[in-house]
């Protein structure tokens, strides 16, 4: 079953709610160092952090001003001087609505926020005082990634282009981390399922998707391509059973995949508009899963689009600037996403409020503490377990640029 995503519901710049223009703008088109490679909302909405180049973080108060959408000054702003480039950006502990607040040590810890550099090291800033707390060593190559356990607890996993992902306990003072090794190439990117139960990860040029064991430390079992590409990107569903995978060719473009993460099945391929001759210019850089709904946002070199999987439609089709978006980022509440450019801009859009179905919800709540096996065991009717395991979506999509959209 095949399908395509043809028609652009919402076009710019009416879905463009702000913008911040970096201090120092780029002296000259693909001059490195004033990248925007990360863009980050804190858990409650209430901050929002971008890494604007030459190893500057700024810390702004969401919603944003007038004026902070004109110059990105304010009163409350605070701005974080690494020294490196900044390549990873995240805030803990993540309080997620899932775990029984008495486990979550609410009242304990400060909001942080964690900075991933060039030179391998790892800052961790106090975003009430904008204080330098302390900092992590031990990678030896620019960290990629960063990502704190949705469940309340102080504990980071970072990615690097040391082939290694490392485990901190931020709540132990001097504490060792965790190593996993086994990749033999970069790791680009990492993303934790919302049990906070495993970790997913993706390296430059591979073949497969790695899944390791959060509670054990260990390696489960890869996701395998039957060809090499370069893995950019990676992000879990709300319940935990969708993971995104996002990668390309040099030759033949990108493709989006749906894995089921517990059995290795391989739900769904979105490809790249196979109507263009320049398919292998366009990269996908960066995909995120929506906290409210099923929306899948996805940004590549042409435009910045968001999937309603739910209702099987693009609900909005924007950015379309080929220089544009490298990381992309929802807000906690829904309605806003960020995406950070190469030219060190950020530019924030407007997400359509869905509902989502009372039946979606069911499936959230239920596939949230259930895995794929367990659901296969329940005596359901046929459709009813095709629906909880996501196996009712289109086995192949075609996303038209808007060149070809009709």
């Amino acid at each position: 079953m095949c399908s395509s995503f043809r028609g652009c519901a919402v076009k710019e710049p009416h879905d463009l709610i702000a913008e911040l223009n970096p201090a120092h703008p780029p002296r000259l088109y693909g001059s490195a160092g004033c990248e925007t490679w990360s863009v980050r909302f804190s858990p409650d909405g209430s901050s929002f952090a971008w890494s604007m180049g030459y190893g500057i973080v700024k810390l702004l108060s969401w919603p944003l001003t007038s004026e902070d959408s004109a110059e990105a000054v304010c009163s409350e702003e605070k701005t974080l001087n690494c020294k490196q480039t900044v390549w990873a950006l995240a805030f803990g502990p993540c309080l997620s609505t899932r775990v029984d607040v008495s486990h979550q040590n609410r009242h304990d810890h400060e909001l942080l926020l964690a900075i991933g550099l060039n030179n391998g090291v790892i800052q961790v800033w106090v975003v009430s005082t904008g204080n330098l707390r302390f900092t992590l060593t031990g990678h030896q190559a620019p960290v990629r990634d960063l990502v704190f356990t949705p469940n309340g607890n102080l504990t980071l996993v970072s990615a690097s282009r040391d082939k290694t992902l490392r485990i901190w306990d931020l709540s132990k003072k001097g504490a060792s981390p965790h190593v996993l090794r086994g990749p033999i190439y970069w790791v680009f990117r990492c993303s934790i399922s919302p049990d906070s139960s495993v970790i997913a990860s993706v390296c430059n040029l591979d073949s497969k998707v790695y899944l390791w064991s959060l509670r054990s430390y260990t390696f489960m079992r890869h996701l395998t391509y039957e060809h090499e590409r370069t893995m950019t990107s990676c992000d879990f569903s709300q319940d935990g059973a969708l993971l995104a995978i996002a990668s390309y060719h040099s030759t033949t473009g990108w493709w989006l995949d749906l894995w089921d993460p517990y059995t290795a099945d391989l739900r769904t391929r979105v490809e790249d508009c196979e109507l263009c001759s320049y398919r292998s210019d366009n990269l996908l850089t960066s995909l995120s899963f929506s906290p409210v709904g099923l929306l899948l946002a996805f940004k590549d070199f042409r435009a910045l689009r968001i999937w309603d999987m739910e209702q099987d439609k693009v609900v909005a089709d924007t950015d379309h600037n080929r220089a544009s978006g490298v990381c992309c980022a929802f807000h906690p509440h829904g309605g806003v996403i960020a995406t950070g450019c190469r030219d060190g801009h950020v530019k924030f859009w407007r997400v359509p409020h869905l509902v989502p179905s009372l039946k979606h919800l069911c499936r959230i709540a239920l596939r949230f503490s259930i895995s794929t096996y367990q659901v296969e065991a329940l005596p359901l009717p046929k459709k009813v377990l095709e629906y909880l395991t996501y196996r009712d979506v289109p086995k192949q999509k075609i996303v038209y640029c808007e060149e070809h959209c009709r």
